[in-house]
């Protein structure tokens, strides 16, 4: 017995030692953005909140529905601009009937005002919802097979291939992954070399009644063979904001930036009601007794198959009554143009299913680039230090909104000042603020450090490598 627990008390120290080695181990940065969006590259804060930051939206929808205008459908487009030609191209659903669409497209020189009327290109097989469209750039190996687009029809995921993204073809004759929710999109993961499909399930479980739709998520090399999906988001039952009948439309989205994948997902409120005391068949959707809303929150992920997300809104839904956009705001597609990120959301008057031909509308939200989510310091000031890091860059610009001050310096690994890197002010609102230490980072060579934040009446949104 002696023995036994002698070994077990030499078991927990190694345990415990081997906790700490793993806790101290460096992480190790290379160049780009580096966001605070969440806890991972921090070990301290005090006096500071977590802000989400809520894009700037343009007033108007940019594409709108109904057989007079652009025709949209559905809350699913695809955005690139075409390295070659610098236009904006735009991809979406318009329908043929209630159950099936074609493929909606324009140009744009600007990513706001497109050039009309639209075209309807010519189905690759039947389209029944979404429209998923990835651009491998002009030097693409296969210039044949340059652009990919995934769609639904049941019972799953299709996917073609195009030259141009006008003329498609189909990859195969059959669904790629079969699932039971109509909706899918297809994103090219640049940071693990790899395709990623969220696709929807309507599944039961012991925390709901009847159905939700869920989001389960696949991987693939070649878009041929891909791996049994598996579910990634859940609503958090109980939490203040999702009472009710929580359910995930869809996540779509999904860029990089730096070493995080960052989505968009779509958040349903089927049991509310956008306007108070009308029901839905008092609209016109004699099915439903609330009329539905929508709005939109962040997802993120570094190994591109598990996912965190927020509870807070991102892009919520206008609250003004007869607004394009009152009842859902539904981000969908992410675009970094220049010094911005554009968020294309589709946006509906009255409800999820009322009058799905006119009020589905496209827009337009913008925010200075990577200003997703703020660590956030009022009149007291706030401290954030990070954890060990090794910065494999020359210098450090910050991402901030500065009203008041920052400052930044570097300790060592005991938490000292490093010489030649002590507190350096900051100021100013830029995404791009340099932090003009006199030497270079590399002179640290591989030596860990940590990088501590002073700020009063400030937003930190996260630093740059360069």
């Amino acid at each position: 017995m002696r023995q036994f627990r002698w070994f077990s008390f030499l078991l927990a120290v190694f345990m415990l030692q081997c906790q700490s080695q793993i806790k101290d181990k460096p992480l190790e940065l290379g160049a780009g953005p580096h966001l605070f969006i969440d806890d991972y590259l921090i070990a301290d804060q005090t006096f500071l909140s977590r802000t989400v930051n809520n894009p700037e939206k343009y007033p108007q929808p940019i594409v709108t529905g109904a057989k007079g205008g652009d025709d949209n459908f559905q809350p699913w487009m695809s955005v690139i601009r075409d390295a070659e030609t610098g236009r904006f191209r735009i991809w979406y659903n318009t329908p043929e009937n209630i159950h099936q669409s074609h493929l909606g497209y324009m140009e744009s020189d600007d990513g706001i005002h497109w050039i009309r009327p639209h075209r309807v290109l010519e189905d690759p097989y039947y389209i029944r919802f979404c429209c998923s469209v990835i651009d491998h750039g002009p030097n693409y190996p296969d210039p044949e097979k340059r652009f990919i687009l995934a769609t639904h029809r049941k019972p799953g995921i299709r996917i073609a291939t195009s030259p141009d993204g006008l003329t498609w073809k189909a990859l195969v004759d059959t669904a790629l992954i079969k699932h039971t929710h109509d909706i899918v999109s297809l994103h090219w993961d640049p940071i693990h070399k790899r395709y990623i499909a969220i696709v929807g399930e309507k599944i039961t479980s012991d925390l709901w009644e009847g159905k939700r739709r869920i989001p389960y998520q696949s991987v693939s090399d070649d878009l041929l063979h891909w791996e049994k999906q598996w579910r990634i988001l859940m609503p958090k039952i109980g939490a203040p904001i999702e009472r009710g009948e929580t359910q995930f439309y869809a996540m779509s989205g999904i860029i990089a930036r730096g070493d995080l994948l960052i989505g968009l997902v779509k958040i349903l409120r089927d049991d509310l009601n956008a306007t108070p005391g009308k029901t839905a068949r008092e609209m016109g959707d004699m099915d439903r007794k609330a009329a539905g809303i929508g709005y939109t929150v962040l997802a993120w992920s570094r190994d591109g198959r598990t996912w965190q997300r927020d509870h807070e809104v991102f892009i919520p839904r206008n609250p003004l009554p007869g607004s394009w956009d009152h009842a859902m705001a539904w981000g969908t597609e992410q675009l970094v143009v220049g010094d911005e990120t554009y968020l294309y959301y589709c946006g509906y008057a009255r409800g999820h299913k009322i009058d799905r031909y006119n009020e589905r509308q496209i827009g337009l939200a913008r925010m200075p680039r990577d200003r997703y989510v703020a660590r956030e310091a009022d009149m007291n000031k706030g401290t954030l230090i990070t954890k060990l890091l090794i910065l494999n860059g020359s210098f450090i610009t910050v991402n901030a909104y500065i009203v008041g001050e920052m400052r930044v310096r570097l300790l060592d690994k005991g938490g000292q000042p490093i010489k030649g890197f002590d507190w350096m002010d900051v100021s100013g609102d830029g995404i791009d603020i340099p932090v003009a230490w006199a030497q270079d980072l590399k002179s640290l060579g591989n030596k860990p450090v940590r990088m501590e934040f002073e700020l009063q009446d400030a937003q930190l949104y996260g630093f740059n490598l360069n």
